[in-house]
């Protein structure tokens, strides 16, 4: 059965200004932990094509691949794949924004799967996705309402 991810947090910070920030691609390395750079490749439209490299691992390999990022600020919505898809068959992402009491909701689905050559599986990943995704959600959510506290 292939991988599927849903995670979400409230941030307390307008939508508009959630929304700048993580579509501010070029300053995801302050707002991830995990990224140490990325290099957009291409802007076609809506759509940018872009490298992200991860700091090194426990093992120093660095990992590093491309994607693709489309937002809909209409909708509140985002889609991305990823173009080099490394140890995934595929690895499909969507973004939702939405606006609650007290903020702006913002949700993550991740749909993929991994080639039966990759070092881990599915279910593995899976985990490790969950895992990875509630410690960046709450460092974005920290830094947006530092932010959005420095704005008042």
């Amino acid at each position: 059965m292939p991988g599927h991810t849903e995670n979400e947090i409230t941030v307390a910070a307008p939508l508009d200004l959630v929304w700048e920030i993580t579509n501010d691609l070029e300053n995801w390395p302050q707002l991830f932990s995990e990224y140490a750079s990325v290099e957009i490749l291409q802007r076609r439209g809506d759509t940018t094509t872009f490298r992200l490299t991860m700091h090194p691992d426990d093992n120093g390999k660095v990992w590093s691949w491309v994607s693709e990022r489309t937002p809909d600020r209409q909708k509140r919505q985002v889609s991305a794949r990823r173009v080099e898809t490394g140890p995934f068959e595929h690895m499909d992402i969507h973004w939702e924004y939405s606006e609650v009491p007290g903020g702006t909701r913002l949700h993550w689905r991740q749909d993929f799967a991994m080639k039966p050559d990759a070092p881990v599986d599915d279910a593995w990943m899976t985990d490790n996705i969950n895992r990875n995704s509630k410690v960046q959600m709450a460092l974005i959510r920290d830094k947006i309402e530092a932010r959005a506290g420095a704005r008042r």
